[in-house]
């Protein structure tokens, strides 16, 4: 048997574990992964009496249920880690510059890759073209990947790697961005990008192992104790990522994962007998996953109306309306939930059409997932209350989406506009994630957004901030709510009696002020009772 106690810890979130007025508790008894006993630690001392059991001194941290992000992408995220990272980055000639840092010491003919760049933080609002690209290398395939991960950048060489002709036409889902004569001016759009990845020299085993290994260990160390993952379009095959997750258990990494299958791995999955619910303690089958559309930044996003900034384009669907009722109904088939990325309105219309005409049985035990949930509006919200579906949301989109995200979609779509507290008022079940590597993976920084509706930096009362959530309310999005989204809220997402020893160490009381959120040391990450991270 496993058994530790866990002493001299401050639980800020936990009043309902005090059995006694007098006597703060502040110590966990943990016995093969599970809270058997709260209390103080005195007290537990005693009754444990005669038995075996480690200690493990939080030296007064303060101690949060296990944090988990519930949207992210472990494989992109770490390889995040060794890409050109363009966050921070403040115009197209600082963006170019590195570029040509990276050129310099890459050989001729690899690619070079990045991500994470956003025009819209640059002045001019201009990313560079195509040809701008090849002046910085025509020795190299570049290739790009925007903030959004629904828009990339591609120089002439990518192109020709990938085997698109100049002026060639758009893919039924996707699109080129082109000159006033029909030249490729370098944007791709949504699912444009697979030939220029499939064109990109494959990973092997070990190097995809050891990305994701990476992202874990990062994850850790940021204090969170387990993601909701969709990797299959990184990883390549069912098989290969229950393998390396197995693998890396048997390592002894301590985190836990949920993973959403994209649609197109179905056949697989079925194959070899992995059902949605299916699996461990540690990696669990969860959704089947679906695009409705794309992102607000590059327009691909779905809208019921033209975009204010841009009124000949209303965004892009990524499935017909009969595509996607194909794409669930045969995951209901196959008794799978659905988690469908839907950021526009429009995009929103059809995953709920698609959603009540294909009821959710009771087989998975597990609900839909509304994934985004951006631009909404009161019937949208009105209906999707009405089904067995959690919202999967990512506060810190509002850090980075605003102001410019108010032009895109002009005054008349702001009441229902990254809506969280109107989603919680509806009585919609609300998750917390990051979309990582689209946005910071760090937890606390999601959980300052959701309060503040402001970045980091600012002052003032924040973007709608009629929308903003209390830190109570904030913090159950990465617990309580990354639960319910699996059907596990009886199993963690708080600290009681019964439920996993997951637990968050912190150095501070993040109750208070909501700026301390930005100052967070992660002291140690518990999952299951075992030590996945320490910094003490």
């Amino acid at each position: 048997m496993s058994a530790a106690l866990f002493k001299n810890g401050i639980f800020p979130f936990a009043s309902k574990n005090n059995p006694s007025n007098s006597v703060p508790s502040n110590s966990i008894y943990v016995e093969n992964g599970i809270i058997k006993a709260i209390g103080p630690a005195s007290e537990l001392e005693l009754q444990l009496s005669g038995q075996a059991y480690s200690t493990i001194d939080w030296e007064g941290a303060y101690v949060l249920p296990g944090l988990v992000d519930a949207h992210m992408h472990l494989g992109m995220y770490g390889m995040k880690l060794s890409m050109l990272d363009f966050t921070g980055v403040k115009s197209k000639a600082e963006m170019l510059a590195l570029i040509k840092e990276r050129a310099a010491v890459t050989p001729a003919g690899e690619w070079i890759t990045g991500l994470n760049w956003n025009e819209n933080e640059f002045s001019p609002a201009a990313a560079p073209t195509r040809q701008e690209l090849d002046e910085v290398t025509d020795r190299h395939p570049v290739f790009l990947t925007r903030t959004c991960f629904h828009a990339f950048l591609g120089n002439t060489e990518a192109f020709r790697r990938a085997g698109i002709p100049d002026g060639a036409p758009d893919p039924d889902s996707g699109a080129f961005g082109r000159h006033a004569d029909g030249s490729f001016n370098g944007w791709i759009y949504e699912e444009a990008c697979y030939p220029f990845e499939q064109a990109q020299p494959e990973p092997d085993y070990e190097t995809k192992k050891d990305v994701v290994r990476r992202a874990m260990l990062s994850a850790l160390s940021l204090g969170l104790t387990g993601a909701h993952t969709e990797d299959l379009r990184f990883l390549g095959s069912v098989d290969t990522m229950l393998r390396i997750h197995r693998e890396l258990r048997e390592e002894g990494i301590a985190f836990r994962t949920h993973q959403l299958m994209f649609h197109a791995y179905m056949k697989e999955a079925a194959g070899l007998g992995v059902m949605a619910g299916s699996g461990d303690e540690w990696t669990r089958i969860g959704a089947m996953k679906i695009f409705a559309d794309g992102a607000i930044g590059g327009r691909t996003a779905l809208l019921q109306q033209p975009y204010s900034d841009a009124p000949h384009t209303r965004g892009m669907a990524i499935q017909t309306e009969e595509q996607l009722h194909e794409l669930v109904a045969m995951a209901r088939r196959h008794g799978y939930p659905i988690a469908v990325h839907a950021i526009g309105d429009g995009a929103a219309a059809l995953t709920l059409g698609a959603m009540e005409k294909h009821p959710l049985g009771p087989s998975s035990g597990l609900p839909d997932r509304f994934i985004h949930a951006q631009v909404l509006d009161r019937n949208l919200v009105e209906r999707m209350s009405r089904l067995p579906l959690i919202a999967d949301i990512q506060p810190r989109f509002v850090a980075s989406d605003f102001p410019w995200v108010l032009e895109r979609v002009g005054p008349d779509r702001q009441d229902y506009l990254y809506a969280w507290k109107k989603l919680l008022q509806a009585g919609i079940v609300c998750a917390g994630g990051s979309d990582a590597p689209i946005e910071p993976l760090d937890p606390f920084l999601g959980i300052h957004a959701a309060v503040t509706r402001r970045r980091p930096g600012q002052t003032g009362e924040g973007y709608l901030p009629e929308e903003c959530l209390s830190m109570q309310e904030a913090v159950h999005l990465f617990t309580l709510g990354s639960a319910a989204v699996v059907a596990e809220e009886k199993q963690r997402g708080s600290i009681e009696a019964g439920k996993s020893a997951d637990f968050t160490v912190i150095d501070r009381n993040i109750t208070d002020d909501p700026e301390s959120l930005l100052g967070v040391n992660v002291k140690m990450s518990v999952v299951n009772g075992q030590i996945g991270y320490s910094a003490l």
